[in-house]
């Protein structure tokens, strides 16, 4: 009996053979390319959903050569011994379609804006923001994607009080929306002459990069000053009001922005950063209700409570919301190791979803 929605999945394979069918017709690039992105997404899927067919096809066949009576012990054995392997290969296939089959994020696609401020432990804790920063910074360039920095305000010692930067790849959300929360570092500051190990804090927020169309915006719901840019130290990088503060009235949600000398691109700056922070919020609210009585924090993206210890003296990472410790602090620090991280919370969110799939059927 099979363990798959099978008219669903009939459903699947005549819908990609129609897009290819279509591939052959003639049509505009648009559509051109927009058939063959979906394609694309849909193949792994669909040679999994025909492997899958494939295999119960042949695992029919052993069964009924099993059950035969004029098959001969020796043959029977081998077919026995083909079965287990053939019964493995199905369950894996199966719950790959499974978790391949779940609601997507419609976010997942989309490019990130991602946010660090440093948290408590003054000037190690820019330090850390900073290293979190290059963390994903060079994440980042191994998935092959860019970062562009919107603006920062760096710490006196170094890193960064605040950074606010655009991740720009394909899939750049669903990868990094698990590391919105605290991150606490635990280690020995170097201006510490005593040795003691210290522990500070940095706040990361992943956000999505929301398009008008997303969310609705009110010109009336905006108050907007302009100002001139202050350097460090307060003097006045330039003598043009090219800085610009825009309030959300109706959240209280404040954007100020003053990297560029153009008032223009600070203005389109924040008013994307001012998109997702808005959207940001109201999922917040939402998946909090909905959170209510969940033991799970994963995909939550609550961000009032510690998420991950960095303990430097150890040697090691630990996600607390999935009790993961990896002894390689440095290769997840270099961005090389922080994949682990982010595939652990996802199967573990996956696992959740299909969890609840399976209570409410």
């Amino acid at each position: 009996m099979s363990i798959l929605p099978e008219a669903k999945l009939d459903i699947l394979l005549a819908h990609h053979a129609s897009l290819e069918s279509q591939l052959l017709s003639q049509m505009s690039s648009e559509n051109y390319v927009k058939l063959t992105r979906e394609l694309s997404e849909l193949n792994p899927l669909i040679d999994a959903v025909k492997t899958y067919r494939a295999a119960n096809a042949e695992l029919a066949g052993i069964d009924a050569l099993i059950s035969d009576p004029a098959t001969d012990a020796e043959m029977r054995g081998m077919a026995e011994a083909e079965r287990e392997t053939l019964v493995a290969r199905s369950l894996e296939l199966a719950q790959q379609i499974r978790v391949a089959l779940l609601p997507k994020d419609a976010m997942d696609e989309r490019n990130v804006v991602l946010e660090i401020r440093a948290g408590t432990g003054g000037d190690e804790a820019a330090l850390f923001a900073g290293d979190l920063f290059r963390m994903y910074e060079r994440f980042a360039a191994l998935q092959g994607w860019k970062v562009e920095v919107i603006s920062a305000s760096e710490g006196t010692m170094g890193g960064y009080k605040e950074i606010i930067a655009e991740i720009q790849g394909r899939g750049a959300f669903a990868k990094l929306k698990f590391e919105s929360g605290v991150h606490r570092v635990q280690r020995v500051p170097d201006t510490e002459t005593q040795g003691r190990i210290h522990t500070s804090a940095a706040t990361v927020a992943v956000l999505p990069e929301v398009e008008e169309v997303d969310v609705e915006i009110k010109n009336d719901d905006l108050r907007i000053d302009t100002m001139r840019a202050q350097g460090a130290g307060g003097q006045h990088v330039n003598k043009t009001e090219s800085a610009i503060r825009i309030t959300h009235i109706p959240t209280g949600i404040v954007v100020m922005m003053q990297d560029s000398r153009s008032q223009h691109k600070n203005r389109a700056s924040a008013m994307n950063i001012l998109r997702s922070r808005i959207y940001d919020a109201e999922q917040q609210r939402i998946n909090a209700t909905r959170a209510a009585d969940r033991r799970e924090k994963v995909g939550s993206g609550d961000r009032s409570e510690r998420i991950r210890t960095y303990n430097f003296p150890q040697g090691r990472v630990t996600d607390h919301r999935i009790n993961l410790t990896l002894y390689k602090l440095p290769q997840v620090i270099a961005g090389e190791a922080l994949g682990e991280l982010v595939d652990a919370l996802t199967t573990e969110h996956q696992a959740a979803q299909l969890a609840a799939q399976g209570a409410a059927a």
